[in-house]
């Protein structure tokens, strides 16, 4: 089992940046693909981007593409979510989250993922 921590969400101006970091511990961090969601108060959880086991397929919701970037680094065991120009309607909890056994193709779906962090906060100010 693997266990994450999210870490680099704060309070940010329209138009700027934040990177997220999402670090795992426990079994081999290479089995897991890796996904990024966010949850905006009143509102359900929404796919943000997903990265898999090698790095070789990286998967963007449409709201964040050529905005955000997913990358991840196996030998440190962390991925990243690098967001820029940041809109208010960006504003949310964020959360990484780790799946073994989800196909490439279906990594946008929530319900496949075994292992989440505990979220952090991005706010941004218009």
């Amino acid at each position: 089992q693997v266990s994450l921590v999210e870490s680099g969400g704060g309070l940010v101006q329209a138009g700027g940046s934040l990177r997220l970091s999402c670090a795992a511990s426990g079994r081999t961090f290479t089995v897991y693909s890796m996904g990024w969601f966010r949850q905006a108060p009143g509102k359900e959880r929404e796919f943000v981007g997903a990265i898999n086991r090698n790095g070789a397929k990286i998967y963007y919701a449409d709201s964040v593409k050529g905005r955000f970037t997913i990358s991840r680094d196996n030998a440190k065991k962390t991925a990243f979510l690098q967001m820029n120009s940041l809109e208010p309607e960006d504003t949310a909890v964020y959360y990484c989250a780790a799946t073994w056994n989800l196909d490439d193709s279906r990594l946008q779906d929530h319900h496949g993922y075994s292992t989440w962090g505990q979220g952090t906060q991005v706010t941004v100010s218009s």
